[in-house]
């Protein structure tokens, strides 16, 4: 089978297709033939910053093909979707068992991968930051693959005001149409509002815009991986909180509430008050140029691999 890896960090192009072995499923394991692959930005971060090369990993969706020992619920010919941390940029990947996500009839493995694992943070954010109907809302990286759900999903919830941060202006068309009713760019001195809660992916300078954009009492939740410093008279003068979401975390601690997030995802999808939007396909041999639209930042929705 193909896999993508590379043997040093770097740019995009570091990415090469290399011929390997089909993996056997170990026990709690599924084997899949893998439909579609989510790129996200945490793993193109790795490939240029950590040392040491990792397995690309991420969400993938297809069909079981076997099963490792003690897996019970699924056989071959059940479609699925979850999270692989080991290799998932290949044509068949292995996925834990407590990781799957059953497809429901009518739902691609497109939709899926564009769905569930961005959808997961998108809820958890969410539920971290006690969103209550009637409030004001605010998310950055408001066009990425979690934010354009967020936006949804803040509208769903019951927020009265939706206001999308983004990089470029040129994403204002997209975001509004997800139903944010201000979209603003980075660049501007206040992302103004104000909000009764801000669900931020981006950290660094914008952390502190978005946290002077709180409310009094307001709450931010950062689940992204870009840093930033807050000092904590920011915090004390206004009275705002500032809060941490993993999906990770949430899914061993919470494993109920984590099965609760997946079905209400997929319920929304159903009824078509979410609508996850892929910005492009990618062949597996054209990983590098998926992971290029990541770094530009030029994605509206979903970037995907497509073995």
């Amino acid at each position: 089978m193909r896999r993508v890896r590379y043997e040093h960090s770097g740019g995009p192009d570091v990415l090469e297709l290399v011929s390997v072995e089909t993996p056997t499923p170990g026990p709690g394991e599924l084997l899949i033939r893998v439909e579609a692959i989510g790129v996200t930005l945490p793993v193109v971060r790795a490939v240029r910053e950590q040392r040491e090369p990792i397995a690309l990993g991420g969400e993938v969706a297809g069909e079981v093909i076997a099963v490792g020992e003690g897996v019970d619920g699924y056989t071959p010919g059940y479609r699925v979707t979850g999270l692989v941390s080991g290799h998932s940029y290949a044509d068949y990947a292995v996925l834990p068992a407590a990781e799957a996500s059953p497809i429901p009839d009518g739902a691609s493995a497109l939709d899926a991968v564009a769905l569930v694992r961005s959808g997961l943070v998108a809820l958890g954010a969410l539920d971290t930051a006690a969103a209550q109907e009637g409030e004001a809302a605010l998310i950055t990286a408001a066009a990425s693959g979690v934010g354009h759900l967020a936006v949804q999903l803040a509208r769903v919830r019951g927020a009265a005001r939706v206001v999308g941060a983004v990089s470029d202006l040129a994403k204002a068309e997209f975001v509004q149409k997800l139903g944010a009713d201000e979209v603003i760019e980075y660049q501007e001195q206040s992302l103004g509002v104000p909000a009764d809660y801000v669900l931020d992916a981006v950290g660094g300078d914008v952390l502190t815009a978005a946290l002077s954009a709180l409310a009094p009492g307001g709450r931010l939740v950062a689940y992204g991986s870009g840093g930033g410093i807050i000092q904590a008279s920011d915090l004390l003068t206004d009275a705002k909180s500032v809060l941490g979401f993993q999906l990770d975390r949430a899914a061993r601690e919470q494993p109920d509430q984590y099965e609760h997030w997946r079905q209400e995802l997929w319920q929304y999808f159903a009824s078509g008050q979410l609508r996850p939007a892929v910005h492009a396909e990618f062949a597996l041999e054209d990983a590098a140029a998926a992971h290029a639209v990541i770094e530009a930042r030029a994605n509206l929705g979903k970037v995907v691999l497509i073995p």
